[in-house]
């Protein structure tokens, strides 16, 4: 009998891998075909704006002083990172995701060099710290925010500025007053609380899905290509400020936690508040708020705590003299008066896609593929009438891959919207990462693993990234 169930699952996962494969290959062939057919759109008629489509890089193979480390860490998490996964204590496994996230995030970054790789990213004429100068006075510069936003305004704000509301540039003030001046320390800031983003999907998988599934996509959550993006690019710091507002969702239906719930709604206002774009994590909520809906009936006052927290920075902004809504229209505009209105949507609105491949990693195309298959075997069963028990492995899976599935949907409407054409490799990393986790329904972890790591370590090594 022992044998013939050990056959059997032998068999399931020959199966489960040549169903990967195609999935995996598919993905392969979209990022081909974008390098492909962008490369003659751009020398064609140069209408994309990047040197190395999809992505914003240039060609440059080159070594630099983090290339050991990277390595190393690579390695190591390859190695030994699902061992400890499922060894380590909770709170030590959240320790050492995150202290191996912050390696490497910090090795990759180097690997460019600590000039070019870390003090230069947030120092450009484009980025916040060009325009630190322009907030000695905070209210006034709150007030007058939207009178900058065209092109054809008084002193209008760079492109990175203009294209967040303030508290992305009050982020960076804020460290200027506190002392902590300069391209060093902002970008140390962003490799730092980005590195914790990680956790908090770990934490919300936990709350939602059970631990099992959260300890199998640790290592998964840390390897990732995305590293090459998030190592001083704001957008690592929004997505780690975005993650922790779900993962204080979840732990606020799945513990009855009124704290929990009004930290959760202060972090997504702040969000909102980082990156227009970044509303679109409310899909992620409003998965987080299914699946834990049993504990918002059991506590309503969950919601009342929720709202509360919500409208604190909303609030503030507005007294301050800021227009959420005013900015955007007026962004649209400018966006349309720039290179965003030049970039062809035909080619972005899949090349995108593409782009979210190279972040995530093929890996993640067959975790995908995964999440797709766990959500169609959900679905017939409750057609059926046979819903998974509670508890159960299927459970589980049914549960993460509706997390997943969610972050997916909101990166597609973000894709379709037309307001991200090309550079999504950074914009894109709140979403991604929540298609990180589809790593945990796949089995050889180490081969899928080794995978990811030679992706980001090759794109490090060949281009050199735009962030």
């Amino acid at each position: 009998m022992a044998d013939t169930d050990a056959d059997a699952d032998a068999h399931a996962t020959r199966t489960e891998l040549r169903g990967d494969l195609p999935a995996a290959g598919a993905a392969a062939l979209l990022v081909t075909a974008a390098v492909l057919i962008g490369r003659h759109i751009q020398d064609t008629d140069g209408t994309l704006f990047v040197d190395w489509p999809p992505l914003y890089a240039s060609w440059g193979p080159h070594l630099g002083p983090g290339t050991p480390a990277a390595v190393l860490v690579a390695v190591g998490v390859v190695a030994y990172g699902p061992l400890l996964a499922a060894r380590l204590s909770w709170r030590g496994l959240l320790a050492t995701a995150w202290a191996a996230s912050l390696a490497w995030t910090f090795s990759l970054a180097l690997v460019d060099g600590w000039q070019r790789g870390v003090v230069a990213r947030l120092t450009t004429r484009y980025e916040y710290l060009a325009v630190v100068d322009r907030f000695h006075d905070v209210p006034a510069a709150l007030n007058g925010f939207a009178s900058h936003i065209l092109a054809d305004s008084p002193d209008p704000w760079p492109a990175h500025v203009v294209g967040h509301p303030p508290a992305a540039t009050l982020t960076f003030v804020v460290l200027d007053r506190l002392g902590l001046r300069g391209g060093g320390w902002a970008g140390a800031w962003c490799i730092v609380v980005g590195a914790t983003a990680g956790m908090a999907v770990l934490v919300t998988v936990r709350a939602l899905a059970g631990e099992r599934l959260a300890r199998r996509a640790a290592p998964f959550v840390v390897l990732a290509p995305a590293a090459v993006w998030a190592g001083t690019s704001a957008d690592g710091y929004f997505a780690a400020v975005a993650a922790w507002s779900v993962a204080l969702l979840a732990l606020a239906l799945t513990r009855g936690s009124l704290a929990a719930a009004g930290a959760s709604g202060l972090l997504f206002g702040l969000t909102c508040y980082l990156s227009y774009g970044l509303t679109l994590v409310a899909m992620i909520c409003a998965a987080v708020l299914f699946l834990g809906r049993r504990g918002l009936g059991e506590r309503p006052a969950l919601l009342a705590a929720l709202a509360v927290g919500l409208a604190v920075v909303p609030v503030a902004f507005t007294l301050a003299g800021f227009n959420w809504w005013e900015a955007y229209r007026l962004l649209v505009t400018r966006y349309h008066q720039g290179i965003g209105g030049i970039r062809p949507y035909a080619y972005w609105v899949w090349a995108n896609l593409a782009c979210a491949v190279l972040v995530t990693g093929l890996t993640t195309a067959a975790g995908l593929r995964r999440t797709g298959a766990v959500l169609v075997r959900a679905g017939a069963r409750a057609r059926s009438g046979a819903g998974a028990p509670a508890g159960t492995s299927d459970a589980a899976s049914a549960r993460l891959a509706l997390l997943v599935a969610a972050g997916l949907l909101a990166l597609l409407v973000a894709d379709v919207s037309g307001m991200s054409k090309a550079e999504t490799e950074r914009i894109w990393l709140p979403f991604a990462l929540w298609l990180l986790p589809a790593g945990a329904l796949l089995s050889r972890p180490r081969a899928r693993l080794t995978a990811q790591a030679v992706l980001a370590l090759l794109l490090n090594h060949l281009l050199w990234t735009g962030w």
